[in-house]
């Protein structure tokens, strides 16, 4: 899935931090339908590059694989890639590799979600690059902020991109989703990211 360039429209301001902090991580991720990046998101992975801050990536095909392109085009070393199970699906630069256990079935989403939750858990801020119909990205973000983290969740289907900070930006986010998607989120979310997404329903 891929945007023309004239709907892009950023957010208002740029929490990515602007100077490289060994301590500083970055959760980079997004939906599995997009194969390409638009040159407003890749333009945020060079500035990240730049900072020489540490990113984890998951191992899924699309945005997870073009992420990992555009960093691994870079030479970027400062990635680590994380999977549920043993091998990752994907790692482009031949990253060190985190394997998250998981439980149940190698397949599905309970189990892949279980490195989702890792990077979050590990990260000190997520960039979400969404279609504006899966629910992982959506996830990613409630749970960046579950933990007092900053997320720019960029809906590449409406050419915009929300800061998230806060337990309420993070219900105007929800108040814009639909009813299936709410459906999906409350069917995939634990007990405790369910518990925010009544509260902001």
């Amino acid at each position: 899935m891929s945007l023309p360039q004239s709907r892009f429209q950023p957010a208002s301001d740029h929490p990515i931090p602007a100077t490289g902090d060994r301590t500083t991580t970055i959760f980079v991720g997004g939906s599995r339908s997009i194969a390409h990046v638009p040159d407003a998101v890749r333009a945020r992975l060079t500035r990240i590059a730049q900072a020489g801050h540490a990113v984890v990536v998951g191992d899924a095909s699309g945005a997870d694989e073009a992420v990992q392109a555009h960093l691994g085009a870079a030479c970027y070393d400062r990635v680590t890639v994380f999977c549920s199970g043993n091998r990752p699906r994907n790692n482009i630069g031949a990253w060190p590799v985190r394997r998250i256990a998981a439980s149940g079935a190698s397949t599905g989403f309970q189990f892949h979600a279980a490195k989702d939750r890792a990077m979050a858990r590990e990260a000190v801020f997520g960039l979400m690059v969404w279609d504006g119909r899966s629910p992982g990205s959506v996830l990613n973000v409630l749970r960046l902020a579950q933990a007092g983290r900053t997320a720019v969740l960029v809906n590449l289907a409406e050419g915009v991109a929300t800061n998230v900070r806060s337990a309420a930006d993070w219900q105007t986010v929800l108040a814009r989703c639909g009813t299936r998607l709410r459906h999906d989120l409350l069917v995939r979310a634990t007990p405790e990211e369910q518990r925010w997404l009544h509260a902001a329903g």
